[in-house]
């Protein structure tokens, strides 16, 4: 069942869905879900990416489970008002990786009508929030949280492990570099961790 079936439906207006959770715990795959129940409904679609997220293809939202929509890579957020005149729904993944401005985005669209569903982490490696996401879960009309499976006991997991020393924030990888851990058995502490 659709989310937004167990809730009243907005009409004439336009609004914001976040889908957040750790890596591994079905984003994308509830991003691609929502916008093909849009296309089935002939609505029109645009969906987007950050330049930076290649992995898996260059022209295509893709989930860990091989799940994929055509989408468009965008270097600034500001690029989605551009590319989305004709969209009546507009799907957004790895939000995380935009700066700032996707905020401002994403209220301009829902504020012209338009039904934004947005996926991101919201918390990094650290377990710490993570980018624009929590200012977006504050504005947002519907919130999913999808939760993976921890790697370790097999738990409910709600957060992103690192499985490198690496320090920076943002390292785009899969399942070569990060795991689902649960609350218990994540280790922020990366220096303990052993290459």
């Amino acid at each position: 069942m659709d989310t937004l079936s167990l809730h009243h439906v907005p009409s004439d207006i336009g609004w914001i869905e976040v889908i957040c959770g750790c890596m591994f715990s079905g984003k994308t795959e509830e991003l691609i879900r929502r916008l093909r129940r849009a296309e089935i409904a002939r609505q029109k679609i645009a969906v987007f990416k950050p330049i930076l997220d290649t992995r898996y293809s260059a022209n295509h939202i893709v989930s860990h489970t091989d799940q994929f929509l055509n989408s468009i890579l965008v270097a600034d957020p500001h690029e989605i008002v551009e590319h989305s005149h004709d969209a009546q729904v507009v799907g957004i993944d790895e939000a995380q990786f935009f700066n700032d401005d996707i905020i401002n985005v994403c209220e301009l669209l829902a504020n012209n009508g338009k039904r934004v569903i947005v996926a991101g982490l919201d918390q990094d490696y650290r377990g710490k929030p993570f980018g624009p996401i929590p200012y977006l879960l504050a504005i947002a009309e519907y919130i999913t949280k999808t939760l993976a499976i921890c790697v370790v006991c097999g738990n409910p997991a709600d957060r992103t492990q690192r499985k490198t020393k690496a320090k920076d924030i943002v390292i785009v990888g899969a399942k070569d570099i990060y795991e689902a851990r649960c609350r218990k058995c994540h280790q922020p502490n990366v220096d303990e961790l052993e290459s």
